[in-house]
């Protein structure tokens, strides 16, 4: 929004920091982190006295978790506030980029917030329909994606006319994978499937939000550079004209992340619930579709990965055998029931997620 003070360039020479996507993406991140630190006290307190008993704890979870009963939930509320308004402040809402970004964002939000909604009013682990709730996060991520895919192929550049509908694969310069229109529905598959990497996730506190941070700065830097001609031709990965916008979001992101992190930090005040890990994952896995690293997203996201094939391994494995792989899954209980605290788990899962990120981060330059 504010961008349009740019105009004012020619008059007062200070607006033309506005036309900095660098500068402009710090001010998200203050703005976003303002707004969560401003009003995050009182959004809890609201939604403890409407919520009363909180988030139900799984019956048959680690035993240090029912001391966590009570515990108000939704706090993605908190986290899609602050994201919203640095990115309404600070961001070119013309870019469809943006717009594509933002929709998913705010639709898996809303999804995510039915079903937090129905389990905590229900006191039962058990939200909105998987099938139902599946279905409608693959409509919205494909609408999105179509949008994008439309702009990426009328920005193309003649020397790849369509990268916009293709899959473009790390540590090759030259590889791609024409899908036509099913890039739509591949797209869609990546948006949805890190939206519900993200929400299996988030069972210990702090163990979400943190490797989303870790994500979003990750995807900060390859939004910059992709929509970078210079820097995109140096480092000889896809420039895709409008995706460096997105680095302003992805700035919101990390501030509203700290701010809930003050809140979420152990003891947990509040719990992001599916109203934020599915928005979040989404967002990410959004910016990975627009920027052509759907593939890099598996490495910089690899924790979100390996907590969800830890759920289906497990399910897999004992509808098979009817026995367990793990001792509880989604993995971060397994390493919990083998009697790591819940701070040890959290804090090594944040250092697989830096470590992972700079791995991911590396094949920008590996070509």
């Amino acid at each position: 929004m504010l961008i349009w003070l740019v105009e004012l360039a020619d008059t007062f020479q200070f607006f033309n920091l506005f036309r900095y996507i660098t500068f402009r993406t710090g001010a998200a991140l203050f703005t976003s982190a303002l707004i969560v630190f401003l009003f995050g006290p009182r959004i809890i307190a609201s939604l403890r006295v409407r919520q009363g008993r909180g988030q139900p704890i799984r019956a048959d979870g680690p035993q240090t978790h029912f001391k966590k009963a009570g515990t108000p939930t939704m706090g993605g509320l908190m986290i899609l506030a602050g994201i919203v308004g640095g990115s309404l402040l600070w961001a070119d809402l013309s870019n469809v980029y943006v717009v594509a970004t933002l929709l998913v964002t705010l639709g898996f939000g809303a999804i995510g917030f039915y079903d937090d909604y129905l389990k905590v009013t229900k006191q039962t682990d058990k939200g909105f329909s998987g099938k139902a709730r599946l279905g409608i996060e693959f409509l919205i991520a494909a609408i999105a994606v179509f949008f994008m895919m439309r702009i990426a192929l009328a920005t193309g550049q003649p020397s790849n006319p369509t990268l916009g509908s293709s899959i473009a694969f790390p540590f090759f310069k030259d590889l791609f994978l024409d899908l036509g229109i099913f890039f739509v529905f591949f797209g869609a598959f990546v948006i949805v499937g890190a939206g519900n990497a993200v929400n299996l996730t988030d069972g210990l506190d702090g163990l979400a939000i943190v490797p989303v941070m870790i994500a979003a700065a990750s995807f900060g830097v390859i939004a910059y550079l992709a929509g970078n001609g210079v820097f995109a031709n140096y480092l000889q990965i896809n420039f895709v004209p409008g995706t460096g916008e997105l680095a302003v979001i992805l700035g919101a992101v990390i501030g509203a992340g700290l701010g809930f992190l003050w809140f979420n930090a152990p003891p947990a005040a509040i719990f992001m619930g599916d109203t934020g890990s599915l928005a979040l994952g989404g967002l990410i896995g959004s910016v990975a579709v627009a920027t052509k690293h759907e593939i890099v997203m598996i490495i910089i996201g690899g924790l979100f990965v390996m907590e969800t094939l830890s759920v289906i391994i497990q399910v897999g494995f004992f509808k098979m055998t009817g026995r367990r792989v793990f001792l509880m899954a989604p993995i971060h209980h397994h390493f919990e029931k083998l009697g790591w605290t819940e701070s040890q788990v959290v804090i090594r899962f944040w250092i697989i997620a830096v470590g992972l990120a700079l791995l991911g981060l590396s094949t920008l330059k590996l070509r």
